[in-house]
């Protein structure tokens, strides 16, 4: 897996619900007010929908984007004997802020490159509400699930809006980054910023990266799966071929950031306890065991705290569990989404 979104409150568009649209769209809601205190100007929030919004209101699934991910990267595993079915479920893809379609570094007019504020996973969930609430005018939803950087969002949804919704899926998301998970993404950062292409964010041309690049490959699977995958030709004949990303450095950088300081239990004298016993909706989680990218203790320990259901994955594939065991996992948000 390569592996939202906001705008202007003065000028809102109300747009009316897609019927099974799965276009890409854009949602205004105007200035946003960040927790750090600044404010994301003209903020617009990218979104799909998939599948029919019943009469009653009641089949909505939202579904937020992964680190880098955008809304269009989640329609491969949307649709019947997917993860999440959309002819059963009106399935909104929404993509999270600094994700190059919502308003990011790398498009937005008035806060340019990094002169774009830091936001948090909370800010994305907050963009999310006003968007949903707002612009879909949706006061309630079925569900709310993510995968990796999505699944972080999930989880702080469970307790920044705890009765929006009747059931979370946090899918290799966490509560809180493990300290393995923040020595990842701090070399990372540290890896860019110390790029000589990057040139403290003004850049005129996307740099390769190439050293985040491969920290991303070391840690998204397992050296079982790795070493199957790839020959030693293959990766041989890759050293020095890397492309640019098609995720924006500036961009990389603010979720990046945004992810570093995901902590739910902050508000709760930093209890993961305490924050799993504010939530209110059902919940299953979903982790590898195996996951080197965002390792599963957190996860598992908010999911003993707040009784919730498990599902442990353990096979090689690491944080590429969703994709390759995409029968299993999306079976069990089937017969949970169905439960009562």
């Amino acid at each position: 897996m390569r592996i939202l979104v906001l705008l202007l409150a003065a000028a809102m568009a109300l747009t009316a619900l897609p019927a099974a649209a799965s276009d890409a769209q854009l949602g205004r809601i105007g200035d946003l007010k960040l927790e750090s205190g600044q404010v994301l100007r003209d903020c617009k929030v990218g979104y799909r929908t998939f599948g029919q919004l019943n009469a009653e209101k009641s089949n909505a699934v939202v579904f937020a984007t992964w680190f880098s991910g955008s809304s269009a990267d989640l329609a491969s595993v949307i649709g019947p004997g997917k993860l999440v079915d959309s002819s059963r479920w009106y399935v909104i893809t929404v993509d999270a802020l600094a994700n190059g379609v919502s308003s990011s570094p790398s498009n937005s007019a008035l806060q340019p490159r990094m002169q774009f504020p830091k936001v948090s996973i909370r800010d994305m969930v907050n963009s999310q509400h006003e968007f949903l609430t707002r612009v879909l005018h949706l006061d309630h939803v079925k569900a709310v699930m993510g995968i990796s950087m999505g699944g972080m969002q999930t989880f702080q949804w469970a307790l920044s809006y705890p009765a929006f919704m009747d059931k979370l899926i946090p899918i290799v998301g966490s509560p809180q980054l493990a300290p393995y998970d923040l020595l990842l993404w701090q070399a990372s950062l540290d890896a860019i910023r110390k790029d000589y292409e990057y040139k403290n964010g003004e850049y005129t041309q996307e740099p390769v990266l190439a050293t985040v690049q491969e920290l991303a490959d070391l840690a998204l699977t397992t050296p079982e799966f790795y070493n199957r995958d790839t020959t030693r030709k293959q990766f041989l004949e890759s050293v020095g071929k890397k492309n640019p990303p098609a995720f924006g450095a500036n961009n990389r950088v603010i979720q990046l950031e945004a992810m570093m300081g995901h902590d739910v239990a902050a508000p709760f004298g930093g209890s993961l306890e305490r924050a799993a016993q504010a939530m209110k909706a059902k919940m299953l989680v979903v982790v590898n065991v195996h996951d080197r990218m965002v390792t599963p203790g957190p996860a598992v320990e908010f999911a003993k705290f707040a009784k919730a259901e498990l599902l442990e994955l353990r096979g090689d594939c690491g944080h590429r569990a969703p994709s390759c065991e995409e029968d299993r996992v999306g079976a069990a948000i089937a017969r949970f989404l169905e439960a009562r």
